[in-house]
């Protein structure tokens, strides 16, 4: 037995056997371990896919363009860094503009908004892998380049509730037919007289909520406003399609003036934003061009229940205006009149002509009354076109915009912005997230939008123009 036992043969053998049973009982030893370990994991990546469908999650964060510097670069008044951080209240409203600031806020306040951050792994098995987890973040917490926030589920559950303005095809191909200028930043509508830009009191349908449904194409977001046109007036209208887009235009559209002296004329080619209006006025300006520098304020009436913008002194509550006038043509005691409106106040042109010129808007019955109690409209010289015609072409939003020329009872407000000349925002985007910083946007190439006239200052141009040219030949 001694032999057998000592024989390397059989000590080989016997080494053998002990490290099966060693291996064997290591294993059953470990093996709940392992399970336990492996289940886990399964537990935990089942709780992330669950928890997943409880989050909203946003875009990921990159680098922001800072709207107000690149603003500034555009008209040339800085040369501020474009690039900007952020905070998590900023990025949560950027990405959901749909939501009040209100609602966001407390969900700020009940920590209730989550950052996703990737953790290394330690283990061997999870040697270089990354584990997710979701953290607590405050409102003022800055956002790091590549963070994603998660909002609660119930605020997508409480967006859904809300329905858009019901529009039929007929509006739809309507208010697309409208469209001027689209691009991956902007949309420039030739808006139609009588259409409200926004809603209110008494109004069924304006036209942010139509753009809401009829211009949205395939953005999450509806363009949103970033000037306005009087409900009577018509011309060209811009809004923004992103945030970025529309921050950007409420900077150029905020360019201030200065410098700007009642005997000099204005240089348009330094200006960053320019717009032409054509308007049809009573009489005659005293000089063919000139520049308009007279501060408004607004008068409360009826004891609050209108108001009116007036012409007032230099005070604290009124605001500078500056509009610039030439006269195009004059003839039967009406002038035709393009206006460039430097400053943007409410009723700046209907005002300035009224009370500075002493030339009314046609159809302005609200600063222009008293020309309008003697008015005899100016008789056609070709017949008026057929009535079934003009049923035909009302629009399908029910507005009647077939009458209102100078030719008839009562006309309708000939107040209409023809052109306007804008830095291409899709281009200059483009430029400011490219990695060259450096690019001279004083180079940027410029947007020129045309609007064609309405019809009834379209029909009152012709008519106008017919009885000039036959009292000549007279």
């Amino acid at each position: 037995m001694r032999r057998v036992l000592c024989s390397p043969a059989t000590s080989a053998n016997t080494a053998v056997l002990l490290d099966q049973k060693f291996f064997h009982a290591t294993t059953a030893i470990c093996s709940p371990t392992i399970q336990e370990e492996t289940k886990k994991l399964k537990e935990k990546e089942a709780g992330k896919r669950s928890s997943k469908g409880k989050w909203v999650t946003l875009p990921l964060f990159n680098t922001t363009i800072d709207s107000n510097s690149l603003g500034k670069r555009l008209t040339g008044e800085g040369n501020e860094p474009i690039e900007s951080t952020t905070t998590a209240l900023k990025w949560v409203l950027r990405c959901c503009p749909h939501l009040p600031r209100s609602l966001v806020q407390k969900l700020f306040r009940l920590r209730q908004v989550r950052r996703e951050c990737f953790k290394e792994g330690n283990s061997g098995h999870d040697a270089g892998s990354q584990e997710c987890q979701l953290k607590r973040v405050a409102a003022k917490d800055l956002i790091r380049k590549g963070d994603q926030l998660l909002l609660p589920i119930t605020v997508k559950e409480s967006h859904a509730k809300k329905h858009g303005c019901q529009c039929s095809e007929e509006e739809m191909s309507y208010i697309r037919s409208l469209e001027l200028h689209k691009d991956s930043s902007i949309i420039a509508i030739n808006k139609p007289p009588k259409l409200p830009v926004q809603g209110g009191h008494g109004i069924k349908k304006s036209l942010d909520e139509l753009a809401a449904t009829c211009l949205r194409y395939d953005y999450d977001d509806p363009p949103r406003l970033v000037h306005r046109l009087d409900r009577d007036s018509s011309g060209i209208l811009v809004m923004g399609r992103t945030q970025t887009s529309t921050s950007l235009l409420h900077s150029i559209f905020r360019e201030k003036t200065f410098g700007v002296l009642d005997d000099k004329e204005i240089t348009w080619r330094k200006r960053t934003l320019q717009k032409r209006y054509l308007a049809l006025v009573f009489g005659v300006p005293r000089q063919l061009k000139g520049l308009i520098s007279a501060p408004l304020t607004k008068v409360v009436l009826d004891d609050g229940k209108s108001e009116r913008i007036t012409v007032a002194d230099h005070s604290s509550s009124s605001q500078h205006a500056v509009t610039e006038y030439r006269v195009i043509e004059t003839s039967y005691g009406y002038t035709w009149l393009e206006l460039s409106p430097i400053t943007g106040r409410k009723h700046q042109l209907r005002v300035h002509c009224a009370e500075v010129l002493g030339t009314p808007i046609v159809g302005d019955y609200k600063y222009g009354w008293h020309a309008h109690r003697k008015w005899k409209p100016l008789s056609p010289m070709k017949p008026s076109p057929d009535k079934k015609l003009e049923e035909e072409k009302l629009n399908a939003l029910g507005l009647d915009l077939e009458c209102g020329s100078i030719a008839e009872k009562q006309p309708h407000l000939h107040l209409h912005c023809k052109q306007m000349i804008l830095p291409n925002i899709s281009m200059a985007l483009q430029h400011a997230s490219s990695p060259d910083s450096d690019y001279d946007f004083s180079k940027l190439e410029t947007l020129n939008l045309v609007a064609p006239l309405p019809s009834h200052m379209q029909r009152s141009w012709n008519l106008h123009s017919s009885v000039a040219k036959l009292g000549q030949c007279e």
